[in-house]
């Protein structure tokens, strides 16, 4: 499809800078530009790509003044924030490359399963007993959906996804391929006979509306009740959430981390890759953990800081890490005074001998 300067600044509300009538039928990066794409302006480090891209329309912030000539063929497109406004555009076009409603041959769906308008179901996905998929949702093939699960209008679940028994699954969601919803949580009991006995997970896990889950990323089900993933939440590839946890609204997670089951994380936290929580514990709406903490205990005061393993308060650990960097010139100078002292000593025991 090809589009004008005109048609996609009407849609973003912005003012153009140069030929209207310029068209693009593609998307670039601004260093990687070419003629017929449409590309962005938005962190100043990469402002010098647009002085030589090739690309037809460049969205910029209306904040934006060139500093030297730009390509006349280039048509600046001028907008309140100019990631956002590509990020808008990249949904769009994310949606138009999406597949048609069908249920394809190879797929089973079970009888008492509730399938909405305008669906799309790929081969070989299986969708169980009393499942329900609302309106516009899509499976992608070889993605296993359990008895009773429910699947939100216009959520999407890509290849090879498995949802097991009872789990709920909001609207506008996004479950990338590998993820595991709802496998048993990590619990068992040592006995008598020194062995671990199994403990049955018959919980579920509950995602609310326009949740994104990334690759192979795993979400355990409760023990009793509901492991909780609140609404907005973004979850990186291979992150792992223990059993009767819940992540508080909008809260981002990067790849790699781990929080340990019944843990409670507030809304609008950010936690670093490569993280560790434990379990039992809850965290304060705004926490930020730095990459590879080790979160050990409570966290009450909103907004705080984490770095380190074990974590604790940024600032501290800075002022801790600068003294740990300077510790080998500390033990020289350490060395020195001992010396300095072992001399005095001797000259002492020599004066009043």
């Amino acid at each position: 499809m090809e589009f004008s300067a005109q048609q996609i600044a009407a849609l973003l509300e912005g003012d153009i800078v140069g030929n209207p009538d310029t068209t693009v039928n593609g998307l670039s990066k601004i260093e990687e530009g070419k003629a017929g794409t449409l590309s962005f302006l938005a962190n100043p480090k990469y402002e010098e790509h647009i002085y030589s891209t090739q690309a037809s329309i460049v969205i910029v912030n209306k904040s934006f003044e060139p500093q030297k000539e730009i390509n006349a063929n280039v048509t600046l497109i001028k907008v309140e924030e100019a990631y956002s406004c590509f990020a808008k555009l990249l949904g769009m076009y994310d949606q138009a490359m999406a597949k048609a409603p069908e249920i394809e041959q190879m797929s089973y769906v079970a009888e008492s399963a509730t399938i909405g308008k305008d669906v799309y179901i790929g081969a070989f996905a299986y969708i169980s007993a009393g499942a329900i998929i609302e309106d516009g949702a899509h499976i992608y093939p070889n993605s296993y959906i359990g008895d009773n699960v429910k699947v939100g209008a216009e959520t999407k679940i890509f290849a090879g996804v498995k949802v097991y028994r009872d789990c709920t699954i909001g609207k506008s969601c996004t479950i990338h391929s590998g993820v595991i919803i709802g496998a048993d949580g990590f619990g068992f009991a040592p006995n008598s006979e020194n062995n671990y006995q199994k403990v049955p997970q018959i919980g579920n896990v509950i995602l609310e509306d326009h949740v994104e889950i990334g690759a192979n990323t795993c979400i355990d089900r409760a023990t009793l009740g509901s492991t909780i993933i609140k609404k907005g939440v973004k979850l990186d590839n291979l992150v792992q959430i223990g059993h009767n946890v819940v992540i508080g609204d909008n809260t981002v997670m990067a790849a790699q981390a781990g929080i340990a089951g019944s843990t409670k994380l507030g809304k609008n936290m950010m936690v670093g890759g490569q993280v560790g929580v434990v379990g039992h514990i809850s965290l304060a709406d705004g926490t930020m953990i730095g990459a590879q903490a080790g979160v050990p205990k409570t966290i009450k005061k909103e907004g705080t800081m984490l770095l380190g393993s074990p974590a604790y308060e940024a600032e501290d650990y800075k002022k801790s890490y600068m003294g740990f960097r300077r510790l080998p010139q500390i033990l020289d100078r350490l060395r020195e005074v001992e010396n300095e002292l072992k001399k005095l000593k001797e000259n002492n025991l020599k004066s009043n001998g």
